[in-house]
């Protein structure tokens, strides 16, 4: 069994009490969720307590907890701390024995289904910009910032320049792609692509690079359903492309 859900900024609860997701007590290990970016599992600065004791929670579950990255993710930890591996047909960091992160442009096969997957998006809730740590006037500027409740995020403490992907990331998804010959049952990101998200984010989320990436991805590929998070919204989009942000789906 696959299920799926949208963002959980570090609050699994939908997913670790058995009275809200009940379908656990008969799942495996060979069983999973997957969580469609903003994990929020690998934040702190560190693996402090509370992100350890979560960790290890997830790992006991009786699934296999899998994740793509959104914008709330802390890359430095994500990219350097945890092995990479090579998972069911694509490449993933183990953060614990059955908790993984689906890196991205992968394809993964799982209980018979190709799943593509692509994590990743741009944080838009940044409209005071990125502050730096040792610049002589940070303190003077986040004092401001904050006075005027003005957003903003602090370079590798709240924000992180990998949130969007390298060329290399996006080759290596176009390569993986056409290797299964354009063709697969299920596609995961965090953000859509831009096509998509002008049919409803009423101009509230402006386009870049990596959603014009998933249009041509859109374009080319074959697909069953395209499943993403990040706009905290649960809804079908289209006939093909499913929103998810507290709801928990089954897909097969």
């Amino acid at each position: 069994m696959i299920y799926i859900t949208g963002d959980c900024h570090s609050d699994f609860t939908r997913i670790m009490n058995p009275y809200i997701f009940k379908e656990q007590h008969k799942m495996t290990k060979d069983d999973f969720v997957i969580i469609a970016g903003d994990f929020g599992g690998i934040w702190c600065q560190g693996e402090s307590p509370d992100e350890k004791k979560k960790l290890d929670k997830l790992n006991s579950l009786s699934f296999t907890t899998l994740f793509i990255d959104g914008n709330h993710e802390n890359y430095d930890r994500l990219y350097n701390e945890y092995p990479i591996m090579d998972w069911n047909g694509g490449k993933v960091h183990k953060i614990r024995n059955s908790v993984f992160h689906l890196m991205r442009g992968q394809v993964f096969e799982l209980c018979g289904k190709k799943i593509f997957t692509f994590g990743g998006a741009s944080s838009h809730d940044i409209s005071g910009g990125v502050l730096e740590k040792d610049a002589p006037d940070f303190k003077k500027r986040k004092q401001e910032l904050d006075r005027e409740w003005i957003s903003y995020r602090v370079n590798h403490y709240s924000w992180w320049k990998e949130e969007l992907p390298s060329d290399e990331e996006m080759e290596d998804g176009l390569k993986n792609l056409e290797k299964n010959h354009n063709e697969v049952d299920y596609i995961i990101t965090h953000c859509c692509a831009s096509s998509t998200q002008e049919t409803f984010a009423a101009g509230l989320y402006e386009k870049d690079y990596l959603t014009d990436y998933l249009d041509v991805i859109k374009e080319k590929v074959e697909f069953k359903k395209w499943f993403f998070g990040h706009y905290h919204i649960n809804e079908n989009i289209s006939e093909k492309e499913i929103c998810l942000y507290e709801q928990i789906i089954q897909i097969a």
